[in-house]
Formats: structure tokens, sequence, C-alpha cells
């Protein structure tokens, strides 16, 4: 499929957030160029001049980055050719294979309906040798016979009649090329060896093919579209509606390598079935070929699972040392954040949180003077206030005398139950929230040996209190 001379291109447009189906498409050209040993370049589509933001091209980079996706050369920004592209659009003039166009949208529209037939520009300036000025626009001139035929890895031969292709605009009424003439420009200059992108840009690809047919430009790259991306309803995932963009699960501490990993698995999967892997090893498995076009499914509980997977393999100094920056703004005031404590309670952190963002929720209550109750953990646990308070004299009992050990603070509580008839599950269920003020977290008496003697019975007496006031 490729050799040591390929050479792949990710195209992004500085118009919003790098969303994951574009970072999957960085990620598949990534990969093809480094296991064929070819090149990876990055081209920057701001050629929408108005809609372009230099800092969403920061930011792109930077996710790029931090998805360890490096590439080769500098990066291409395609308005800083756009003399290169008006050269194109003048030739295409000149050759009579394009034609300027004064008509509006609502002109275009009045008229398809008029007609009763397919909507779209339906060639009405072909003839009427339109002068350039304000309002007009340069269209190609699409054969009126023939037809378009291309292979694609992914999806086979791919057949586009010209018929059902309109006269596409290349060149705005602002006297900006359209990014179709950049792209087939481009591509050609740049040596592009193979196009793998995004399935939404399938119908591109004949419009790119006859604007290089007509330009004179020699070869064509290798197509691969790859699958779209759905939800859960299985609905194309939409930025307005779905979480898409990248940056999100940075923040929410979503490991780049989960990431990579996961995003690798939409549209492909591994010959031998194990999924989670580190991506030297994908890369030497993956084949174009073997990606999938049907939808690929972005399923959160799966990245979770995965990047739980990744949490869990790291060292505890690794995983200490990623959880820093969401310990920064914890729910505690200002120095009140213990390392050591911290630090002890680590390694069971570790093994139940499936992001990074869910670190401080586990450990707040040890940084707290108070912690915060969740009601609905408390309802449930003290459904029967009677038994609860019996609990929680008992325990009060026990703890200011026994141990302090998490296997002595165990079985002083497991023997309260058996004096009272509860198993430990039910004795724990009200001491865990009076301490930790939730249902959930890690294991209680490791979490109480932490906290210590004093604070604990501080909050099994104000549990107490609050039973019965």
């Amino acid at each position: 499929m490729g050799d040591s001379s390929s050479r792949v291109r990710f195209s992004p447009a500085p118009t919003g957030w790098l969303h994951v189906g574009g970072a999957r498409t960085a990620l598949f050209n990534w990969i093809f160029a480094r296991q064929t040993g070819g090149q990876f370049l990055l081209r920057i589509e701001d050629t929408d001049v108005e809609r372009s933001r230099p800092e969403l091209t920061d930011a792109i980079l930077d996710t790029l980055r931090w998805l360890g996706l490096d590439w080769d050369g500098d990066p291409v920004r395609q308005s800083d050719r756009a003399e290169l592209h008006r050269h194109a659009v003048a030739r295409l003039l000149s050759a009579g294979r394009a034609y300027h166009c004064d008509c509006t949208q609502e002109q275009i529209r009045a008229r398809a309906e008029a007609r009763g037939g397919a909507p779209g520009y339906d060639g009405h300036c072909r003839d009427r040798r339109v002068e350039p000025g304000e309002g007009v626009v340069v269209r190609f001139r699409t054969p009126d016979e023939g037809q378009t035929t291309f292979d694609d890895v992914v999806r086979g031969t791919v057949t586009f009649e010209h018929a059902n292709i309109e006269d596409f605009v290349i060149q705005r009424s602002s006297g900006a090329p359209m990014f179709i003439v950049a792209n087939a420009v481009d591509d050609a200059d740049m040596g592009i060896t193979h196009v793998i992108r995004g399935e939404d840009l399938l119908n591109a690809t004949p419009k790119v093919l006859l604007l290089r047919e007509a330009l004179g430009l020699s070869g064509r790259p290798v197509f691969a579209h790859l699958p779209m991306l759905v939800n859960e309803r299985r609905q194309k995932l939409s930025k307005r509606r779905d979480d898409v963009a990248v940056g999100h699960y940075r923040d929410q501490g979503y490991l780049a390598e989960a990431m990579v990993n996961y995003l690798a698995l939409l549209g492909w999967g591994p010959p031998d079935g194990v999924e989670i892997r580190p991506i030297e090893d994908i890369t030497k498995l993956f084949r174009l070929e073997d990606v999938n076009k049907a939808p690929a499914f972005f399923d959160l509980d799966k990245l979770n699972h995965i990047n739980g997977t990744y949490l869990r393999s790291l060292s505890v100094a690794e995983f200490i040392g990623a959880s820093g920056r969401f310990l920064e703004h914890g729910p505690w005031a200002p120095g009140d954040f213990d390392f050591e404590a911290f630090e002890r309670m680590a390694p069971l952190v570790q093994e139940r949180v499936t992001t990074l963002a869910e670190v401080p929720g586990m450990v707040d209550f040890l940084f707290v003077d108070e912690p915060e109750i969740d009601q609905a953990s408390w309802d449930k646990a003290m459904a029967d206030p009677v038994a609860a308070a019996s609990v929680l004299d008992a325990t009060m009992a026990a703890y200011r005398t026994c141990a302090w050990t998490a296997a002595d603070l165990l079985a002083s509580l497991r023997s309260v139950g058996e004096r009272m008839g509860v198993n430990l599950r039910r004795a724990q269920a009200p001491v865990r929230v009076a301490v930790t003020g939730r249902s959930v977290g890690p294991p209680l008496f490791e979490s109480i040996e932490v906290l210590g003697r004093e604070r604990t019975l501080a909050r099994l007496e104000a549990a107490r209190r609050r039973l019965d006031p």
C-alpha cells in the first residue's frame, strides 16, 4: 500500500477546536506514514479568512502534540500559497474550463423550484460572459457527460456521474480561491501520495480529480475515506450536540496514550483482537485495507475502560504526578492539601478512577473541615435512623480505644455489626457517609486510618447529632 516515498497530510481548518473525528483522521495518517517510512505533513486549511482564527491553529497544534502526533517539516498554511491558487483559477478561466457567475443563492433556489428538478446550480451563467466584479464568483465547468471513477482503499471502486455534479464554485466573490482548488494544487505540489480523510469529503473527490485533470496535474493520489463517527443513537457526531473536542477529554483527565489507543479503534481493529496496546504495536499491525467502511460508534464507556486501564498501568509515582494539576484546584482551602496524606491514599484511588478529574472527589474529605454530605447517600444510609444511630454510637465507643490501623478499624466495626445482628456492609454504610459524605469512594478503613482518630470521631458525632438533634 505504501513505501518509503509515501507522503500523507492532515489538513485541519482553524475554524473550530480539533474534534475526535479530526484527531482520528490525523492519527490514521500519522500511523500510515510512520509504518511505511514516509512523511506526515501538516497543512492548515485557512483559505476561509473570515472564519479562520489564528488562536485555533495554535490550539490544534497543541492538541496534536499532546496526542504525540509529530509532523515532518514546518506546517504549511494554505493562505501563504494563495497566489498559486489564484493562478490555477486564472488558467482554468483562460482555458474555458471555468467561468464567472453573478447568480445569488436566492436566484439559484428560485430557478430550481420553478423547474421542479433537483436543487442546485443549473449552469445559468455558462455562456453569459459575466464580467468579474462585486458578488461575482468563479465556477468550474463540469463536463456534461461521462463519469469520474477512482479506487478507494476503504470503499472500493467509487463512480460519480458528471451529470450529477453541478458547476461548483472555485473562487469566492472576494477573490479568494475555494479550499477545493487549494487542495488540488497543494496536493500535487507537495507530492501527496495518499489522501486519508473522513467520509464526509467523499463527494469532494471527483471535483478534485476533475480540477487536477483540467490543470494538467499528472497522476492522482490513493484515496481512503474513513467511516463517519456516530453517537449512541447512531447519529453522526455533532459539535453542537456531542462532546467532540479532544481538548475536553484532556481537561477531564484522559491520558493521551489512552485517547490515541481508543481513536485507533474507531473503524479499525487489531487482527489478534487485543485492543489495549501501545501505539508502537498498533503501528506495526495497522493496515489501511482493514479499515471498516461501516460507521464507527464513539463509545464513551469503552473510552473510560481503556483510560482506566492505562491509569492503573502507571506506577504510583506516575499517577501522583499526573494527578497534580487536578489537585491544584480541589474543593478545599488553600494550604489544607496534605501531600503525604494523598500519597498514602493514591494507590487506593488509582484502582478506582477512570479519569484523573475524578481524583479530587475521591480524597476531598481528607482536606476539608467537614465533608459535604450527599443527600441521596445520607437518605439511603440513614433510612432507619434508630439503627443508624445505634451503629454510630457503638462505632464511636469502639474507635475511641481501638488501635488505629485499617485492620483494627475493620475488626472493630465488624464486631459492632455482629453485636447488632447486621452484616459489615450494612454496618459501614452510615459510618462511610458520616466520615466521607458519600456512599462510594476509596476503601473505608484505609481512609479512616489516614483521616485520623480525632477527625473521624468528630464526624461520627456530627452525624449522630444530625440524626437526633
